[in-house]
C-alpha cells in the first residue's frame, strides 16, 4: 500500500464520520481514529510486520499525515524566506533526488514546477514514494542532501510561487 492510497483512505474515513477504522493486510496494519482529544483530525498509524514474525506484536509507527496536512505540506517559512512556500516531507524515509542512480535529478535550483510534478522520491519500508508538488512556481532552494534520512514534516524544498 503506497502513501497515496493511505492518504485517500484517511480522507475517506474523515468524510464518512467513522470514529475508528482498522485495516490489516499481509504485512501492514493501519488504524485511523477520528475525533481525538487534541484536535478533530484523524491520526493514522501504519505497522509493518515481517512475514516471519507475523504473530509477534510490534509498536505502531506514525506514517501518514492527518487529513488537514495531506496536501504535501505547503506553509510559508518563518525566516527571511517568508515569501517562499516550504514543501515538507509527508513521510519518514530516505530522500532521493533521482528515480535511480543512472537517471537525472527530478528538479534543480531554478527549475520551474507545476502542480503534480514529481520533485523527489522518499523510500519508506522498501517502497519508493514519489513526492509531487501541490504548488506551481520555481525551486529556490533544496534543503536536503541526496540519500539523506528525512523526518515527517521536515522541509525539503523552498518554492517561489510568483
Amino acid at each position: 500500500m503506497d502513501i497515496k492510497e493511505i492518504q485517500n483512505l484517511i480522507k475517506f474515513v474523515a468524510k464518512s464520520g467513522a470514529s475508528e477504522v482498522k485495516l490489516e493486510m499481509d504485512d501492514v496494519k493501519i488504524t485511523i481514529r477520528t475525533g481525538s482529544d487534541d484536535k478533530d483530525e484523524p491520526k493514522t498509524y501504519v505497522q509493518q510486520i515481517p512475514v516471519a514474525q507475523a504473530q509477534a506484536p510490534a509498536p505502531a509507527v506514525p506514517a501518514a499525515a492527518p487529513v488537514a496536512s495531506t496536501p504535501a505540506a505547503e506553509t510559508p517559512a518563518a525566516t527571511d524566506d517568508s515569501k517562499y512556500i516550504t514543501i515538507k516531507s509527508p513521510i519518514i524515509g530516505t530522500f532521493y533526488r533521482k528515480p535511480s542512480p543512472d537517471k537525472p535529478v527530478f528538479v534543480e535550483v531554478g527549475s520551474t514546477i507545476g502542480e503534480g510534478d514529481v520533485l523527489c522520491v522518499i523510500e519508506a519500508m522498501k517502497l519508493f514514494n514519489e513526492i509531487e508538488s501541490e504548488v506551481s512556481g520555481k525551486i529556490v532552494k533544496i534543503l536536503v542532501d541526496d540519500a539523506s534520512p528525512v523526518e515527517f514534516d521536515q522541509p525539503l524544498f523552498l518554492v517561489d510561487p510568483s
